[in-house]
């Protein structure tokens, strides 16, 4: 027992670790976990911001509040109607502390009690083309942040739309893939993701903060459900998202992850040459 946990601090992958594995051991991994995919302050998402409130929200709705750069822009915009006239009795519900705290400066009534809603937004990390499955939770999470409660806010609602730049909405997406799993025999899950992925990604235990290597550190982030956060790194293009989010499912000891798929939605694109909105509705998704 022993010797197998020391060789599992060498490497993730007890046996046959691959070389893209190995290297990450040495510190070699770019730090996606930990670096916010937050859009720029640019007038193009302040416009997606607006297009989104003028488009999609209606007085009297239920709005599931996001979390980023363009979800702050977006509640930002809705406190701004409210304040106006133009939009009322508009009822806010908030992924996360900073949505909540955006909400209450912009005068956005909250409720954190009600389970489904007329309109949701949130800022993806990334978003397949065509599919238009999603990334989320590449973001360090601040306290009583859940990737859960994000999700089944997004799952939940009757028209979902993901905010995001045009270099984040590609074919061929690469970088980490956030997934919780349970923090007893963590581990022996990391090992499984490793098997399943091998030679294509490498499995980090998000800290709480600070590079903390491989396995966490001293002080391995703990979700507020009690779970603990494992990146897993592409090292090669993710051909499928669904599908990645489908083995992950299957692996004891895995939570949730941060992949959004079979949820009908719309992306508000942004560019310098504008807006664009893709949509997967034609495509009959089907709540998963």
């Amino acid at each position: 027992m022993a010797s197998t946990l020391l060789r599992v601090s060498l490497s993730i992958h007890v046996q046959g670790t691959s070389n893209s594995c190995r290297k990450s051991f040495k510190g070699t991994r770019t730090n996606y976990s930990m670096v916010s995919a937050c859009m720029s302050d640019d007038p193009h998402v302040l416009e997606a911001a607006k297009h989104a409130v003028n488009t999609y929200v209606k007085s009297g709705m239920v709005v599931g509040l996001g979390t980023g750069r363009a979800s702050t822009l977006i509640i930002k915009e809705l406190g701004q109607q409210l304040k106006v006239g133009n939009l009322k009795d508009i009822v806010g519900v908030p992924m996360s502390t900073s949505g909540a705290t955006e909400a209450a400066k912009a005068g956005v009534p909250l409720d954190n009690n009600i389970h489904t809603t007329d309109f949701a937004f949130d800022d993806a990390d990334a978003i397949e083309e065509g599919t238009v499955a999603a990334v989320i939770g590449r973001r360090k999470l601040q306290e009583s942040e859940s990737i859960i409660l994000e999700k089944s806010i997004l799952k939940a609602t009757d028209n979902l739309v993901l905010i995001i730049n045009k270099q984040k909405y590609v074919g061929k997406l690469d970088g980490s893939i956030p997934v919780l799993v349970r923090t007893a025999g963590w581990m022996e899950t990391a090992e499984q993701i490793d098997d399943t992925f091998l030679g294509d990604a490498e499995v980090w235990r998000r800290s709480s903060y600070g590079h903390a290597g491989p396995l966490g550190g001293d002080f391995p982030l703990v979700t507020k459900e009690g779970h603990n956060i494992l990146d897993v790194i592409f090292t090669s293009p993710i051909m499928d998202l669904a599908k990645v989010a489908k083995s992950l499912e299957k692996i004891d000891g895995v939570v949730d992850h941060g992949i959004i798929y079979g949820i009908p939605c719309r992306a508000v694109i942004a560019s310098r040459q504008g807006l664009e909105t893709v949509t997967n509705l034609a495509r009959n998704a089907v709540r998963s």
